[in-house]
C-alpha cells in the first residue's frame, strides 16, 4: 500500500501539481500579443465622449487614453466611408476622430463586439491583424491598423448591440 502511494505521489513530488495556464484562469490572458497597456487603460476610469452622427459632429479621441463612447442608432449615422461590413438595423454606431502623432501601427481596443473601420476621407485603412476573446471585456477585441501620422482619421464604430462602448487607441511598440 505504501509502495502504491509512493508510485502515485512521486510524479507530483518531482513535477509539482499541475496548474492551469494563465489563459485558463484569466479570461483576458489568451491574447497572442502583449496587451498589458490596453489592460491597464481598461482598468482606469473612462472619459465620457459622444460619438458623432457624421464626421463633422465626431468627438476627438487621442492615443493612450480610455473612453466611454455613447453611440447612436445606426439609422441616424452617416459614415464618411462605406463600412467594411453592413451594420444590421437596430444596431448602434458612431464616429470619433483620431489624429496619431507619428506613422506606425496602432491598436484599437474595445469592450463589446462591434465593427471598426478607420477612414481617411472615403477610403478605409486595411486591417493588419485582429483578435478577440469572447469571455474578456477588458478588452474584448483588438484591431491593428498601420496609420499615417498627423492625418485626421475617422474611427467608424458600427454593428454594436448596445449604445455604449469603451475604447482605447494605443501605439504598437
Amino acid at each position: 500500500m505504501r509502495l502504491l502511494f509512493l508510485m502515485l505521489a512521486l510524479p507530483l513530488l518531482l513535477f509539482g501539481v499541475p496548474r492551469p495556464s494563465r489563459a485558463q484562469t484569466d479570461p483576458c490572458g489568451g491574447y497572442k500579443w502583449d496587451v498589458s497597456t490596453e489592460r491597464a487603460l481598461f482598468a482606469m476610469p473612462a472619459k465620457p465622449a459622444a460619438a458623432g452622427r457624421d464626421r463633422a459632429s465626431a468627438a476627438p479621441v487621442v492615443p493612450s487614453q480610455f473612453y466611454a463612447i455613447t453611440l447612436h442608432p445606426v439609422s441616424e449615422v452617416s459614415f464618411p466611408a462605406t463600412p467594411g461590413r453592413t451594420p444590421p438595423s437596430g444596431s448602434f454606431a458612431g464616429i470619433v476622430t483620431l489624429t496619431v502623432p507619428a506613422v506606425g501601427k496602432y491598436r484599437i481596443a474595445v469592450d463589446v463586439p462591434l465593427w471598426i473601420d478607420v477612414a481617411g476621407g472615403a477610403t478605409v485603412a486595411p486591417v493588419l491583424d485582429y483578435e478577440g476573446l469572447h469571455e474578456c471585456s477588458a478588452p474584448r477585441k483588438v484591431v491593428v491598423f498601420d496609420l499615417e501620422g498627423r492625418t485626421d482619421w475617422a474611427l467608424q464604430l458600427s454593428a454594436a448591440d448596445r449604445a455604449m462602448v469603451r475604447l482605447a487607441v494605443t501605439p504598437v511598440r
